[in-house]
């Protein structure tokens, strides 16, 4: 039976599943890479839906900061489950075939999300902003229905985007090669299977991609320069302490998003470089998520003693 089913149109074979190569070149290593993300899908899950239950259950986190990170546990919880599950079931069973459509939906869920978590991290980070910056107009600022408001346009924004290059992708046709070397169906990599035109998409795709990641980095880094001049002003040591330590959770998980993502998509496509472009791909994708509610809860006071009630 063959792994790739076709079926003809006209003089061209099109191809209804993809092979997604992803760590297939380290057969020794299957089972242990198997181990190591199952225990990555455990605590990626277990973390960020407990930090999802704390955020709503505990009434001393009914807080515009802690509802932005309720929205962020939310968002790693099903970025998990687009990436993590295909991978777990491709290196225990050996089979890395994909329909062309579980492929575009993979693709579609993991771009609304990676862009809905642009937005989320700077409006996180004006939340933080306005907190530090303005702190007497910070409670008439960032009221219930302002925070509803930016929640939704996050989400509403990265849904909508995808729309948009999916209406464009679901032209392409692809004629083969059928391999994909990656380990989930990202944008680059489809693309260079298709046999249509692929000018428009990319016009399309490098647009949206212009709007959708420098503006909301550009707003992040502006807020965060605001935030460490305010702190830098603050007479006593112990002020500028308390002061950061309200944002130094955050500040982590932007560094560690933004730097492994400028990293993929900014490293040269060579071929020398693209088990390195694959490493780095794991960690926004996979170890992002698993180390975000790491970070708030080992560094975020109201987060661990909302845990000691939960366990008490």
């Amino acid at each position: 039976m063959h792994l790739i089913e076709k079926a003809e149109e006209g003089n061209r074979t099109i191809i209804t599943e993809f092979i997604l190569l992803g760590f297939g070149n380290l057969p020794e290593l299957q089972l242990l890479l198997f181990m190591v993300f199952l225990v990555i899908y455990i605590v990626t899950m277990s973390g960020n839906i407990l930090i999802v239950v704390l955020v709503v259950a505990d009434q001393h986190l009914h807080t515009p900061m802690y509802f932005f990170l309720g929205n962020l546990s939310c968002l790693e919880t099903c970025y998990t489950l687009t990436i993590l599950p295909r991978l777990l079931a491709s290196l225990l069973t050996g089979d890395r075939t994909i329909s062309v459509s579980g492929c575009f939906a993979q693709f579609y869920c993991f771009g609304c999300l990676i862009t809905t978590e642009c937005y989320l991290l700077a409006v996180m980070s004006y939340d933080r902003y306005l907190a530090i910056c303005k702190p007497l107009h910070y409670a008439a600022l960032m009221n219930g229905r302002l925070c509803l408001q930016l929640a939704a346009g996050s989400w509403i924004s990265g849904f909508l985007t995808c729309v948009i290059t999916m209406f464009f992708m679901l032209q392409l046709t692809f004629c083969g090669p059928s391999e994909i070397d990656h380990f989930f169906c990202d944008f680059s990599p489809m693309l260079k299977l298709s046999c249509s035109d692929t000018s428009k998409i990319t016009l399309v795709s490098f647009i949206l991609a212009s709007i959708n990641t420098p503006c909301p980095f550009l707003l992040t880094v502006t807020s965060y320069v605001c935030i460490i001049a305010t702190i830098l002003r603050i007479p006593s040591t112990t002020g500028r302490q308390k002061a950061f330590s309200t944002c130094s959770s955050h500040l982590i998980v932007v560094t560690v998003f933004y730097g492994t993502l400028m990293t993929v998509y900014l490293l040269p496509k060579t071929n020398p470089l693209k088990a390195l472009n694959k490493v780095f791909s794991v960690f926004y994708t996979v170890l992002t998520p698993t180390l975000n509610p790491l970070i708030y809860s080992l560094r975020n006071k109201e987060v661990k003693e909302a845990l000691r009630k939960v366990i008490r």
